[in-house]
């Protein structure tokens, strides 16, 4: 509902008034670079950006909106990289059990910076990350046994191991995984003759769009929490998500989301993926 420019205006200066959490970092200009979060709803809300200068007055650079999660979805390497436009940071997890390195854009990079300034630790110890959504659809579930569950998780869990030692230049892993893709190619070719291809993938990661942190997600949902923006007064669902055995939560407006989200069924949609690091003490 805010798509001019005055009105995006009106209401960063509103919420620039109404934020609560500020953090400050000196400049060698004798200014301040500040950032101010506004909360809309518990654990969500916009991060201003600017500039504070000596009289006082701030000067807004860029925003971004923001979604915050209390799991934790991944402890693999994460290496932190500056963005090119402007002096914002993305995360880049090996993390082998999605099959690609996950670019995420870091929420909490003033934290991160201050860190370096103060010559704290700033070695990623986690991530908990979070996706953020404007289109989505909800599909009904693969209906499984309880032995065909337990042979998933066994597979999944195998997998892992042989990516991990993959990884490290073992060859029989190698040889194997690539056996292991050959026969799912072979798999899923006879079946998407007779079945739909959603009770095929039951899950998937993928990239989509030219933006590194933009994915395409199919996952099982594990939690769904309702909360609503107190200015638009609108519903935002909070959907926690497994998607290939990563855990992490989907905000999405309730009018941009076709179909009853419920514990057990499955969310596709693309997100703009963000996380927030953990850094080890």
């Amino acid at each position: 509902m805010y798509q001019r420019k005055q009105d995006m205006d009106r209401i960063l200066r509103r919420l620039a008034k109404e934020g609560a959490g500020t953090q400050c970092l000196d400049e060698k200009d004798g200014g301040q670079l500040c950032e101010i979060r506004a909360e809309v709803a518990p654990g969500m809300g916009v991060v201003i950006v600017g500039r504070l200068s000596q009289r006082g007055t701030f000067r807004r650079d860029y925003y971004f909106p923001y979604v915050l999660s209390r799991d934790i979805s991944s402890q693999a390497d994460c290496s932190i990289q500056r963005h090119t436009e402007r002096e914002t940071y993305a995360g880049l997890l090996d993390e082998y059990r999605v099959g690609i390195s996950l670019i995420f854009y870091i929420e909490n990079s003033m934290e991160y910076r201050l860190r370096r300034l103060n010559r704290l630790s700033a070695v990623p110890a986690g991530a908990r990350l979070t996706g953020l959504s404007v289109q989505g659809k909800i599909l009904l579930p693969v209906n499984k046994t309880a032995k065909q569950l337990e042979a998933s998780q066994l597979a999944a869990t195998k997998r892992g191991s042989l990516l991990e030692a993959a990884k490290h230049g073992d060859e029989d892993a190698i040889e194997t995984l690539t056996i292991e893709d050959i026969d799912a190619y072979s798999m899923v070719s006879r079946r998407i003759l007779h079945e739909d291809m959603y009770s095929i993938i039951e899950t998937c990661f993928m990239p989509c769009g030219v933006e590194c942190d933009q994915y395409s997600v199919i996952g099982n949902i594990l939690d769904v929490e309702v909360k609503q923006n107190r200015i638009t007064k609108e519903d935002v669902y909070c959907l926690k998500l497994d998607c290939n055995d990563v855990t992490f939560t989907v905000a999405i407006n309730k009018k941009d989301l076709l179909g009853e989200p419920r514990v057990g069924r499955r969310f596709k949609g693309q997100i703009w993926m963000q996380g927030t690091v953990d850094f080890a003490t």
